[in-house]
């Protein structure tokens, strides 16, 4: 069963949500950041959140800037939006009565998640599932228009089946991001979930988010899972192994 909710972005339009609520006795709650443009349908975002929520852990999951049932323009969010609407997630769960302990971002979800979680309300952990190193790694996506975009000010980019404006100050928020600075700092125990296969992310960006990031650290790989966790059972098998490794941060 879920919980639609809504709360406002750091730059005002209105964003959509639903809380996976527990599954009998409560463990603890959590959020989970979904990839680039992917939303909180996605198959990572929605079913690992469900089976976390199966396994006693709570789950908000949201649909950032224009992207699903959000309000606003994706082309006016960027890297760091999506950092500071995260850390806006996680300040409405306290608000609610239900802190979120965990926090999981799947790809640029996860670069997203390292990058918010020293200031996120109430978060013990952190878990990401296919996270790039460099949030610019998103950059090979729309290679094709970012010249037009940045001589232009902005450039429609068609992509997972629908049209978006990606703008030259989008571009630019995200070639400034420093995330490694971010992970070394962060004093909070770190899950790196990463399959070898991965043909979107290469699995070499695990390696260096976990030697940048401080003990205690762990390091699991999905092997035969892809990049989106579309074949069948592996969203679940991660969700499987983000909780029993959270049971000991986590509290109900």
């Amino acid at each position: 069963m879920s919980e639609k909710v809504r709360f406002p972005s750091v730059v005002g339009p209105e964003l959509a949500g639903a809380i996976d609520l527990p599954d009998g006795e409560i463990r603890g709650w959590g959020i989970f950041v979904h990839g680039f443009t992917l939303g909180k349908g996605s198959p990572a975002a929605s079913r690992v959140s469900k089976q976390l929520a199966r396994e006693g852990i709570g789950m908000l999951r949201f649909d950032n800037l224009g992207i699903g049932d959000s309000d606003g323009d994706w082309g006016d969010g960027s890297f760091t939006v999506k950092v500071q609407d995260t850390i806006r997630a996680a300040a409405m769960m306290a608000e609610r009565g239900t802190p979120a302990d965990l926090l999981v971002g799947h790809s640029w979800g996860g670069a997203a998640v390292l990058a918010a979680a020293a200031e996120a309300t109430g978060v013990r952990a952190v878990a990401t599932i296919g996270a790039p190193v460099d949030p610019s790694h998103v950059e090979r996506q729309y290679d094709a228009v970012v010249d037009r975009v940045l001589s232009e000010g902005s450039h429609e980019w068609f992509v997972g089946g629908r049209t978006l404006v990606l703008k030259r100050a989008f571009v630019e928020d995200v070639r400034k991001a420093h995330l490694r600075d971010r992970i070394g700092e962060l004093d909070l125990p770190l899950l790196v979930l990463h399959s070898p296969t991965d043909n979107t992310v290469d699995i070499a960006n695990a390696a260096e988010i976990f030697n940048e990031a401080r003990h205690p650290r762990s390091f699991v790989s999905l092997e035969g899972a892809d990049h989106l966790l579309t074949a069948r059972g592996q969203a679940q098998r991660a969700a499987h192994i983000i909780s029993a490794w959270a049971d000991q941060y986590i509290h109900g």
